[in-house]
């Protein structure tokens, strides 16, 4: 697909939900489930510090045993993120989850944070693009293409 991030996030929006890296491993699930999503961006103030994740909470809490009302989310955040750039296409965007094993992609663009996407959006966007494909060889085929 040649469509580049940007045409992502202007389609789903560009509000990210963070949380802070001192609020408790508790704060952050019942966040995430509240709003339905699997990961959050750590931000201390404008900086992103790191990413919290459903696969954080199983393998860094569930699995060590740690208490989620005390444990702090810098503690088991993932600190090693993996950020695109806006103009990367969806294609690109796809590699690199699939390269990097990671769900979720910051969007960075010179030190600012501009959105994020989803394995999820990834995969819709290029399910969207793929029916209007198929719609205009249909209309093409059967002569209802435009002329």
């Amino acid at each position: 697909m040649k469509s580049n991030l940007s045409a992502v996030l202007q389609n789903k929006g560009h509000e990210v939900l963070t949380i802070a890296p001192e609020k408790t491993v508790l704060e952050a699930v019942r966040t995430m489930n509240e709003h339905g999503v699997g990961s959050l961006l750590v931000m201390n103030g404008d900086e992103v510090v790191g990413i919290f994740t459903e696969r954080d909470v199983l393998r860094r809490v569930v699995d060590a045993e740690l208490d989620p009302r005390t444990t702090k989310v810098a503690k088991v955040m993932t600190r090693e993120l993996v950020t695109v750039r806006q103009r990367m296409t969806v294609t690109e965007a796809m590699a690199v989850v699939t390269e990097k094993r990671c769900r979720h992609l910051p969007v960075i663009e010179d030190g600012r944070l501009l959105g994020m996407v989803s394995i999820g959006d990834l995969t819709r966007w290029v399910s969207r693009e793929q029916a209007f494909h198929i719609q205009d060889l249909v209309n093409y085929i059967t002569g209802q293409y435009p002329a």
